[in-house]
């Protein structure tokens, strides 16, 4: 999938694309100033992360969205959510493991709002690099970052730094592709908005707060997402593992559903 229906894009009101960019750079700007205030342990810099961005995301929503759902990875879940159509779904600190690591950049604050099972709005705030890419702002732009990546040649593969996962062997093994290791699912989705990487393909476990922003960044930008097997991707489901998902630049997305669907060697 490249785009959402039309109708389904309409669900979504301008003040939704503007608040989850706006979150998500308020938590980004949190985060920042709370990894400089030179806590020693990072565990306790972890823990805090993800608590006060959590706390601050929840927050907000509750006071300028009461009527809407959230789910997010550091709240506890509620069958509440499944009778509503709006539903916030946020990860507060998105690659916890590398936010507590000095100097390293990839790590990410993912703010979606779902409406009836579609990742409408959303954003995604790369602190490190002072970036927030939005589906508000993919609104001015004529094409994805992507496309002025290279289309010619093995493509570039973002794959996790410790856990590439079957997947993401299967493509780099068929298509020659050029593995760049990176830390958080958001940070590795957004290479491929970005153009520093043309697949994301994921295996192995993950979960709805791990994706939904990122797939509505990635849709609003034309990029490719979808299930491994080519599927779409929903959200809000009473069970809210997913566990694969592909981002792929277009002229890369079939060559990839294609190596995915190879019986590994």
């Amino acid at each position: 999938m490249t785009e959402l229906p039309a109708e389904v894009r309409a669900l979504a009101s301008d003040a939704d694309h503007q608040l989850a960019a706006e979150l998500a750079a308020h938590s980004a700007e949190l985060l920042r100033a709370l990894r400089a205030c030179g806590i020693d342990d990072p565990d306790v810099l972890r823990k805090q992360g993800d608590r006060r961005s959590h706390e601050l995301l929840a927050a907000e929503l509750a006071a300028r969205r009461p009527a809407d759902a959230v789910l997010s990875e550091e709240g506890k879940d509620s069958a509440q959510r499944l009778g509503v159509r709006r539903v916030w779904i946020i990860d507060p600190l998105d690659g916890t493991r590398e936010f507590g690591e000095p100097d390293r950049p990839d790590w990410a604050v993912h703010v979606a709002l779902v409406i009836d099972g579609f990742p409408v709005a959303g954003a995604v705030a790369l602190p490190a690099l002072h970036e927030v890419w939005s589906t508000a702002g993919a609104a001015s732009h004529d094409q994805p970052p992507a496309a002025a990546g290279p289309l010619t040649g093995p493509p570039r593969l973002a794959v996790s730094r410790t856990r590439p996962g079957p997947a993401a062997a299967q493509v780099q093994q068929a298509l020659g592709a050029e593995p760049v290791p990176l830390g958080s699912a958001g940070f590795k989705a957004l290479a491929v908005v970005r153009g520093a990487a043309e697949i994301y393909a994921h295996s192995g476990g993950q979960y709805e707060w791990d994706s939904a922003a990122p797939v509505a960044v990635a849709l609003a930008y034309g990029l490719h997402a979808s299930r491994l097997d080519g599927a779409p991707l929903t959200y809000n489901n009473p069970d809210p593992y997913l566990p694969d998902l592909l981002i792929a630049h277009p002229d890369w997305a079939r060559p990839a559903l294609d190596a995915v669907r190879l019986p590994p060697c």
